[in-house]
């Protein structure tokens, strides 16, 4: 796979994930290696030189290195996959609306309370499961009448939300309230070359096969 795009990246990790669901769903050529976090490859000189930050995931395109979880899907749609942006500039912006609900109020809320259980994060509970219902509710009311989150058909909007939503569970957050969100889950899930995320047997997942 001398051509393949490198995903440098964790399982567990729902940033991650959206790379290497995002490369599946678009028919990217692409290998995944797997980032020993465990043992601190993370903070290696070799991995540093990637992301100086420490973090996965990190992309090889080439010579071309890009880390940050949205940024990378960014960058893969506008090179690889362009269908996933729109070029409406209004529905364009309403993906970045989304990519900021990613990186800011679902990042506090589903992911920081899956961390809680998965990684025994150091957070607050209350304040993660607030942010949670919060975020989710914005989502269940956008998604009335709706497929997906912006326009007719999935664009990296839906990628960037799908894996901690997903995986809410995990941090003991409930999906049932929230019938929209699970169709849109149900709707990414049916499509061609979707690739799920590992499920860690915690919280609301407890009884699943790890």
């Amino acid at each position: 796979m001398s051509n393949a795009i490198r995903i440098h990246g964790f399982p567990l990790s729902g940033h991650s994930h959206r790379v290497v669901l995002f490369a599946s769903l678009a028919g990217i050529n692409h290998e995944v290696l797997t980032v020993d976090l465990a043992n601190g490859a993370h903070k290696k000189d070799d991995f540093l030189a990637k992301n100086p930050f420490g973090q996965v995931p990190v992309i090889e395109d080439g010579e071309t290195v890009i880390n940050d979880s949205n940024a990378i899907l960014v960058y893969l749609a506008r090179k690889y996959a362009p269908s996933y942006i729109p070029t409406d500039p209004v529905e364009e912006a309403a993906v970045q609306k989304f990519l900021t609900l990613a990186a800011g109020e679902l990042a506090f809320g589903p992911a920081a309370a899956r961390l809680i259980n998965v990684f025994k994060a150091p957070l607050d509970v209350d304040f993660s499961h607030a942010t949670a219902a919060k975020v989710l509710g914005k989502i269940e009311a956008h998604l009335e009448g709706r497929d997906f989150l912006v326009g007719d058909t999935p664009t990296i909007a839906d990628v960037a939300i799908y894996s901690y939503t997903a995986h809410a569970p995990e941090g003991d957050i409930s999906l049932e309230p929230y019938q929209n969100v699970r169709r849109l889950l149900t709707n990414i899930e049916a499509l061609d070359g979707f690739v799920p995320m590992q499920v860690t047997p915690v919280g609301l997942r407890a009884d699943a096969a790890a």
